[in-house]
């Protein structure tokens, strides 16, 4: 059992770092090759059982032959086949039509589904695209998809999108024999867990996104900056934040199902350790629901804000509106064209209509100010 307690160091990768390359598999495809299939292997007590040629993997037949022949099960890995590519791997598992085409056309939401003696999971992958600065078209979270084909003797891993790549996975596991000799779910533990390990890693990338927009709406702006903060940049994290929401809570349920009801095709060592990766799942969900809420508040407070700026200017305007309507008024008064009008001829009419002026507006500058206006 001292093999079950170190499972979750064993299992969880190290965020942010470079692995180094294993020559037995790579986990990119390419674009050259005719085949789909990134690693095959056979697992047997838990060691991987090698090529008769050094330095490549096994076809998935041959593979299907040795665990048939001395057992053990077979972790077949693939990156975005085609249905020609993946049709011959179907027919030799004997895998639902209906997972299949679910595994070719991508663009699935996160399930658990079990179809005879296979379960079919699907993960989608999220990483936090690098930015410089948030603007109204950054990318802020990138999506991709791996689904899992769960068997007695076989795990089918079928990658789309440029992330999630399970070799880093897969050669942690090779290291710890116990671990593998549990057989597939065991692996399908190992991807559960780097999946929602992923989550956490970008939940708090966002999170700094969010304080910085936070910060700028309720800061007051520096002199001569504008006010308040592009609303589009807030929208934008909100889809981005949206798009991370629909990653993580549908899975939540698949995970409660592996951790809570018994499976065959689960060992019970291993489904424990499932309730842990839930857990975890449900603490990113409650996170990613509350940067949705948060965000709405942003936004609506930085239009509040956009339009107490008006106000004030608004009212500035109208301030001085009142100001200049003395001055205007008086010289509207006495630009009529009439002969006779009070003190047109006095000698002091000119200084003192300028100075009653200057008072006038003097007094209104005044109250306005005191009242908050100017």
């Amino acid at each position: 059992m001292s093999m079950i307690r170190d499972l979750r160091a064993v299992v969880r990768p190290a965020l942010r770092k470079t692995s180094t390359p294993y020559n037995g598999y790579d986990n990119t495809r390419d674009p050259s090759a005719s085949s789909a299939v990134v690693d095959c292997a056979v697992y047997r007590d838990g060691q991987r059982l090698r090529s008769v040629e050094e330095n490549t993997c096994l076809t998935p037949r041959e593979a299907m032959r040795r665990v048939r022949e001395g057992g053990g099960f077979a972790w077949i890995g693939l990156h975005e086949p085609t249905e020609a590519e993946f049709a011959g791997i179907a027919a030799e598992f004997g895998l639902h039509p209906l997972a299949v085409e679910d595994a070719v056309h991508a663009h699935q939401r996160p399930k658990l589904e079990r179809y005879d003696d296979t379960l079919f999971t699907v993960f989608k992958t999220i990483h936090y695209v690098e930015h410089a600065e948030l603007t109204a078209t950054s990318e802020v979270v990138e999506t991709g998809e791996v689904m899992c084909f769960t068997g007695r003797d076989f795990v089918i891993t079928v990658r789309h999108g440029g992330q999630g790549s399970l070799r880093a996975l897969r050669k942690r596991l090779q290291d710890d024999p116990e671990l593998l000799a549990k057989g597939p779910s065991a692996v399908l533990h190992a991807i559960a867990d780097q999946v929602v390990d992923g989550y956490l890693a970008v939940v708090d990338a966002v999170q700094d996104d969010i304080d910085e927009v936070e910060i700028e709406v309720f800061s007051a702006p520096a002199k001569g900056s504008p006010r308040g903060v592009d609303a589009g940049r807030i929208y934008q994290l909100k889809r981005e934040v949206l798009e991370f929401k629909r990653a993580v809570s549908p899975l939540l349920r698949p995970m409660q199902l592996l951790s809570e009801r018994p499976m065959r095709l689960v060992d019970p060592d291993i489904q424990k350790y499932f309730r842990d990766v839930a857990d975890h799942l449900a603490r990113v969900q409650e996170q990613v629901i509350g940067f949705d809420e948060l965000l709405n508040s942003i936004l609506q407070a930085n239009l509040a804000q956009a339009s107490v700026a008006q106000n004030e200017d608004m009212r500035k305007i109208t301030s001085w509106a009142a100001i200049i309507a003395v001055p205007t008024m008086v010289c509207g008064v006495y630009g009529m064209n009439f002969e006779y009008m009070p003190e047109l001829h006095w000698k002091y009419g000119y200084p003192v209509a300028m100075g009653l002026v200057a008072v006038a507006c003097f007094v209104i500058h005044r109250t306005l100010k005191r009242n908050g206006w100017l």
